[in-house]
């Protein structure tokens, strides 16, 4: 292992992320703010508990996943395609670096980013509501979790793409809805049966449940299950980014 390379990548992600700090921290803390005012005020009027938790507590990790994964997405997939842009990742496959330190240099800064901000996100909603979390353990695994194979995804988007248009193209029109349509801000159970059954399809929903459960102890799914899913999840993504080097697809061209 070539740690003096990956801390090398890793510093330099995470001093590009220090020169943005106070858009970094703005950022989320404005969001999560109109967030509460729109969804926990305005929606939270007329719903005042879900499944016994108050609807304004009920959302807090419905942001939390929101933010993180498409923090994720964007960090890792541009973390990557900009040296592809300029020409400089060629420098990084010509050095003796494997994959391996590649991954933990990129994906690894991306998801300290991303765990950054999921934490400025849960400190700014317990100034707007009482939150408790029932499996501070669990929390912790399903943020981790989620922030690496969201930004390992993220990683084979930057990958993959050959323009700024593409990079923005499954992020935008794929990802983010299923995340509003994946129980963000809402219990699949208040759904009828049928919408239930097909929001089961969408692997957001297992990810947002199971993270809500280590919050409330509510799941709309079994929290093993979620596990399961969010583990197979970051297997599949780093054997497309092994794929990716062995082949040198999308890497020569």
């Amino acid at each position: 292992m070539n740690w003096p390379a990956v801390w090398a990548i890793y510093r330099q992600e995470m001093a590009r992320f220090r020169r943005t700090i106070l858009q970094s921290f703005v950022s989320p803390v404005l969001s999560t703010s109109l967030y509460f005012v729109v969804f926990g005020t305005a929606i939270g009027s007329r719903i005042e508990t879900v499944e016994g938790v108050s609807y304004g507590a009920f959302i807090v990790p419905g942001l939390i996943m929101l933010s993180v994964m498409t923090q994720s997405l964007s960090n890792a997939s541009f973390a990557i395609y900009f040296p592809k842009f300029i020409g400089s990742v060629y420098e990084v496959l010509s050095a003796p670096v494997g994959v391996l330190e590649i991954l933990l240099g990129y994906v690894g800064a991306a998801a300290t980013k991303s765990l950054f901000i999921g934490g400025v996100i849960l400190a700014t909603s317990a100034l707007f509501v009482d939150i408790s979390i029932a499996h501070p353990v669990a929390m912790v695994a399903f943020l981790v979790l989620t922030c690496l194979s969201f930004a390992l995804m993220g990683f084979i988007i930057g990958l993959w793409a050959g323009n700024f248009e593409q990079l923005q193209l499954i992020p935008l029109l794929v990802v983010t809805p299923l995340i509003f349509l994946g129980g963000a801000f809402y219990s699949i159970s208040m759904l009828p049966p049928f919408w239930q059954g097909v929001s089961l399809f969408n692997p957001v929903v297992w990810l947002i449940s199971g993270f809500r459960w280590s919050f409330f102890g509510l799941a709309d799914v079994p929290v093993v299950l979620s596990l399961l899913a969010i583990g197979g999840f970051t297997v599949l993504c780093l054997g497309v980014v092994w794929a990716i080097f062995r082949t040198g697809w999308r890497l020569r061209a």
